[in-house]
């Protein structure tokens, strides 16, 4: 049976919706259709019966899907190559900032409260017809970090084998594992076994 978004798991742990984005998908490869919906239901940008909507559109419009599709995975590769930059003290790229300005400009719109599940949310409300809307609390995230400048706290994961982005927000500002359950727990038990195989070889 076919799982819901709903009862997708994403991993979100950038600390900011515009590095949650850049590590959405593989790196490898394109967004597919259903981790795009996922994502933007993961991170409340749309509701989950907005998201059983948007699920299906592929069958029912699928030039308008797949265009969208393109955009948001060109857009996600942006933002990486951009995140990285920062990492690397390197100028932000012209390419980059009009990337972001070109999604901020065509998803004018405002942000409404609605009731969702049992409790108030905001929800982006487009003034366009078309599905870039969806994208525009993404690039306003990355519009903010841009800005941000060398003062941006965006790092990439110690681990050589993960990749992943996130917001340093720690008090020390010296965060290295996109996640301390997983790449610092690998990082603290190979440290161990190391040390212990140290020991033993020694004695």
């Amino acid at each position: 049976m076919k799982q819901s978004s709903s009862e997708k798991l994403i991993s979100l742990i950038g600390r900011r919706l515009a590095v949650d984005f850049a590590n959405s998908g593989s790196a490898r490869r394109p967004l597919s259709w259903e981790e795009l919906v996922v994502f933007l239901e993961a991170t409340q940008v749309i509701s989950s019966e907005r998201s059983a909507l948007l699920l299906e559109l592929p069958e029912a419009d699928p030039h308008a899907a797949q265009a969208l599709l393109q955009r948001a995975s060109s857009f996600r590769d942006t933002l990486r190559r951009a995140f990285v930059a920062l990492i690397r003290r390197e100028a932000t790229q012209i390419e980059t900032v009009e990337a972001i300005n070109e999604v901020l400009r065509v998803t004018e719109g405002h942000d409404e409260l609605l009731f969702d599940a049992g409790r108030w949310r905001i929800e982006f409300v487009a003034r366009e017809d078309g599905l870039e809307w969806l994208l525009a609390a993404v690039a306003r995230s990355a519009a903010e970090i841009v800005a941000e400048g060398a003062d941006a706290r965006v790092r990439i994961c110690a681990n050589p084998e993960c990749g992943l982005l996130f917001y340093d927000a720690s008090r020390t500002k010296r965060r290295r594992w996109c996640s301390m359950a997983v790449c610092g727990n690998r990082h603290k038990v190979a440290s161990f076994a190391k040390k212990h195989a140290r020991t033993t070889n020694a004695g």
